[in-house]
């Protein structure tokens, strides 16, 4: 599910990472409602207006959206860096940003200069995030390669039998278990008319064995069971997920996509 951009009539759109993205101030000095990111000093009286400003942006949001019809839940909102920017987080949606005051939003990366490597200012939040969710993830629903030997790290890939780069991943299986790596295939079909071979692949008796298949192109038998590719799709999305494969580690941060096994290690153990 995508946020309509016509309706949203977003303030700015960052398409890429090193884009950047202003946004205009409300400048009526009149009003004095304003959210901020701002909070007291410390103590309970802080605790209570946060939370006071976030139950507020999440009604002001809610409410605009209704306005535009725009069939959008928030699941929540985070204070960041940036004065007067917030972390969104929507059911079934990647995170956007959104002004304190409701008014405006802005889709993909806000890039924080200053350092040595460029980073977005949401990414810490977003880690710890995925992290939750990774961690509510049952092993039995996912496709798991165990590390050869003893468990060192443990990674999340969103895969796909369709995508040429996951298939190029999966052949370097045996060399990532080999350092020690558990690989945890998470299904993310890239579009709707992959679903079927992910769900084929997830209600086989060796889902290892139909997996491998998948990827040489043979046609499985139609699924006939309850499966979780849509749920993990949606938890995709709302991780921000954009293509496939997408790796994790077990903190939730991105590694990145197409890697060797000694990229892998390399990632990890920085």
């Amino acid at each position: 599910m995508q946020l309509n951009r016509s309706k949203l009539m977003l303030a700015c759109l960052v398409t890429s990472a090193m884009a950047l993205g202003a946004c205009s101030k409300n400048q009526d000095a009149k009003k004095d409602d304003n959210l901020t990111a701002t909070s007291p000093a410390t103590g309970e009286a802080s605790n209570l207006t946060e939370r006071n400003e976030t139950q507020r942006l999440i009604q002001t949001l809610q409410a605009n959206f209704k306005k535009a019809d725009i069939n959008a839940k928030i699941l929540d909102v985070k204070p960041t860096e940036m004065p007067n920017m917030y972390w969104v987080s929507m059911e079934g949606m990647s995170s956007v940003y959104a002004t304190a005051d409701g008014k405006y939003l802005i889709q993909g990366d806000i890039i924080r200069l200053g350092d040595k490597k460029l980073s977005s200012i949401g990414d810490k939040i977003q880690s710890g995030e995925n992290k939750k969710h990774l961690a509510n993830l049952k092993t039995e629903d996912l496709l798991v390669y165990p590390a050869q030997g003893k468990t060192k790290q443990v990674i999340y890939v969103f895969t796909d039998a369709s995508c040429p780069y996951c298939h190029k991943l999966h052949e370097h299986i045996p060399e990532i278990t080999a350092k020690g790596i558990e690989v945890r295939y998470i299904a993310w079909p890239r579009g709707e008319q992959f679903i079927p071979a992910m769900e084929s692949v997830w209600c086989s008796a060796d889902r290892h064995a139909a997996f491998d298949q998948a990827i040489a192109g043979v046609t499985l038998a139609p699924a006939t069971c309850k499966n979780a590719v849509r749920d993990q799709y949606a938890l995709g999305l709302k991780m921000g997920v954009n293509g496939t494969p997408a790796i994790y580690n077990a903190d939730g941060e991105y590694l990145g996509g197409y890697m060797t096994a000694d990229e892998i290690e390399s990632r990890l153990n920085k």
